[in-house]
């Protein structure tokens, strides 16, 4: 898309007003292991006795895209950058995966209609309620 998509575009990643406005108007604090960057407001400025604060996304604008402790930091569960707060890592936490919903790689249940809409036979051992049982 290049130029004009940056211009006019907010679906994919910021637009050159927002990306303006956020240099202008922020303090960059981080980033995440995805690439997105995370801003609060330089001014003291607050939104109901909260500073304001932002992600700037890579790519696709997609919230899932947002990990866990840069989330808590976005709603003000804490202060501190989530760096600070970081336990180390266990051994069964898996990489980031974005949603795939709506997308080709979307999880299709036996019986969907994109699948053909085929479903495994009755085996039999259904009982329908009745309220005279």
């Amino acid at each position: 898309m290049g130029l004009l998509g940056k211009i006019f575009t907010w679906w994919d990643g910021a637009t050159i007003g927002t990306s303006l406005w956020s240099s202008l108007n922020g303090e960059h604090v981080g980033t995440d292991a995805q690439g997105n960057k995370y801003y609060r407001a330089k001014k003291a400025k607050t939104t109901e006795g909260y500073e304001r604060r932002w992600v700037i996304y890579v790519g696709a604008n997609d919230a899932s895209n947002v990990p866990a402790e840069w989330h808590g930091w976005l709603h003000h569960s804490y202060d501190g950058i989530p760096e600070s707060h970081l336990p180390p890592p266990r051994i069964w936490e898996v990489d980031y995966t974005p949603n795939a919903t709506g997308t080709a790689q979307a999880y299709l249940p036996q019986g969907a209609l994109e699948r053909g809409g085929r479903r495994a036979a009755a085996t039999g051992d259904y009982e329908p309620w009745s309220p005279d049982a």
